[in-house]
């Protein structure tokens, strides 16, 4: 199985900037960030203190989102932000300079909330248009843009498979946009996981784990993950499991050891 840490949720004891070789020692190969600067488009010295880490550490970036606004007020993403456009199409250029340096091509690009005094239907026509910016932009590297149903959230408005797939579709020539499904987000927002599965895990951009209750690591919980994972993949889906759960720093990959026990 190929794994690949997310190092915005996971290892968040540590720096930054240390979380990929301390992936690295736990025995990945591969990580994945959300956006890891504060604004759209960062200073050209963070940037390259970014991408040095990823390469000192010697690990794969697989996934790399888009800025997604501030994250912590409640913020889920700039792509239906009207009047945010010229911002996120800076952002652009800057997620494609990263991706090609690191050899990335999988990048999120979270929806956005839902804003006051703002028709759905305009924010809609944005985000169409964004995620055409955004696919053009990353297909220049070979790149994937993908879209995400996110939970926890009340704002945001893709909470299933078909509202991400509804959205996508809005894109003219939408070759190289894609379902993020995220295991958890889906299931806790009453997706039928194993249909989705079943009916588009062969076109998947990626998946994402973690288990519910508490967004804790695979097996602190009820979902079937295993099961869901070993369907994917006998439907076509190929790529790594990104693991996107909460832990403490020392026992956060501690199932992995009792899974290949159990095996």
């Amino acid at each position: 199985m190929t794994y690949t840490v997310n190092c915005s949720i996971l290892l968040t004891e540590l720096p930054l900037l240390e979380r990929p070789a301390a992936a690295k020692a736990a025995g990945f190969d591969a990580v994945e960030f959300w956006w890891p600067f504060d604004g759209a488009v960062p200073a050209d010295r963070d940037a390259d203190a970014f991408v040095a880490a990823i390469r000192d550490a010697g690990v794969q970036l697989t996934g790399l989102n888009f800025f997604a606004g501030d994250m912590p007020a409640g913020d889920r993403g700039l792509v239906s932000w009207t009047g945010r456009e010229a911002e996120f199409r800076d952002n652009v250029d800057a997620v494609v300079a990263i991706g090609e340096a690191l050899g990335t091509t999988a990048f999120n690009a979270l929806y956005g909330n839902r804003l006051d005094g703002v028709d759905p239907a305009a924010q809609d026509e944005t985000a169409a248009e964004n995620l055409a910016v955004a696919a053009a932009g990353v297909a220049r590297i070979g790149g994937t843009v993908l879209v995400e149903p996110v939970s926890g959230a009340p704002r945001y408005p893709l909470l299933t498979a078909a509202d991400a797939l509804a959205a996508i579709a809005r894109v003219p020539d939408a070759s190289n946009l894609a379902l993020l499904a995220d295991f958890y987000h889906l299931a806790v927002n009453g997706d039928d996981v194993a249909a989705v599965i079943e009916a588009h895990a062969a076109r998947f951009g990626h998946i994402q784990i973690a288990d519910d209750p508490g967004r804790g690591a695979p097996g602190t919980g009820a979902l079937p993950l295993e099961r869901w994972i070993a369907r994917s993949r006998e439907l076509g889906y190929a790529g790594p499991i990104g693991l996107e759960y909460k832990a403490q720093l020392d026992d956060a990959f501690a199932w992995l050891a009792e899974a290949s026990a159990d095996a």
